[in-house]
């Protein structure tokens, strides 16, 4: 387990907030043990959540050409076949995948192959399972095309905790399956759009990992 670059600045935020804290404790109320075995307890909690929050487990990943990865660990909100109308223009299976505070917020790219559109959208801070957070939250859109001509969609969007979307793609970029393409900061939900046909594997309330549950299985 490590940690992710993103979370260098919170963990040091994190740790000057404790230090001024604790220092301000001792200075103004030098005496009062119990107020400071709770600022400790509560200092501790702090340090730990920031910590986990930012966690970046390394896992070996099994790449296939048909295959979907999950592109984030979560529980499946959305199975249903919906209008892509911003770039794909089609229509498309949506899988929906709810990020809590709790899970790993690192995001994988569900296929191999070339970063064929990108785009930022500032927006709106919804909750996550809000029907409109897809279309008016902070969100990234991304497509890539693999080897066969096949393109999937995802996006990477904001939740009513989440401020800042992070990405490490542009378009022309050949990607690699699993390899990571972003980051989103304290709970989010990742879409991802499939081809009419294409087998889903996951059922709705499914708990997934990102880059190891295999959403689904591509027939072109």
């Amino acid at each position: 387990m490590t940690f992710h670059k993103e979370g260098y600045t919170s963990m040091a935020l994190c740790i000057l907030f404790i230090f001024v804290l604790n220092a301000l404790v001792h200075f103004f109320y030098p005496d009062a043990v119990v107020l400071k075995w709770i600022v400790y307890i509560l200092s501790f909690l702090l340090f730990v959540i920031i910590l986990q929050f930012f966690r970046s487990p390394k896992f070996a990943i099994t790449t296939h050409n048909q295959h979907v990865i999950c592109p984030a660990d979560g529980k499946v909100v959305v199975i249903e076949e919906v209008e892509e109308t911003e770039y794909l223009k089609d229509k498309r299976i949506q899988i929906s995948v709810f990020m809590s505070p709790v899970n790993v917020h690192v995001n994988r790219n569900p296929i191999a192959g070339v970063v064929k559109y990108f785009k930022y959208h500032p927006g709106k801070y919804l909750v996550a399972w809000h029907p409109k957070s897809s279309t008016e939250n902070e969100r990234t859109t991304i497509a890539i095309e693999n080897p066969e001509g096949v393109t999937v969609l995802f996006r990477q969007i904001a939740g009513a905790l989440a401020r800042r979307i992070v990405w490490y793609v542009k378009e022309g970029q050949q990607v690699e399956q699993g390899q990571q393409f972003g980051f989103i900061k304290f709970g989010s939900r990742v879409d991802i759009f499939l081809p009419i046909g294409t087998q889903v594997n996951v059922n709705l309330g499914d708990k997934v990992k990102g880059g190891r549950t295999i959403l689904a299985e591509l027939t072109a």
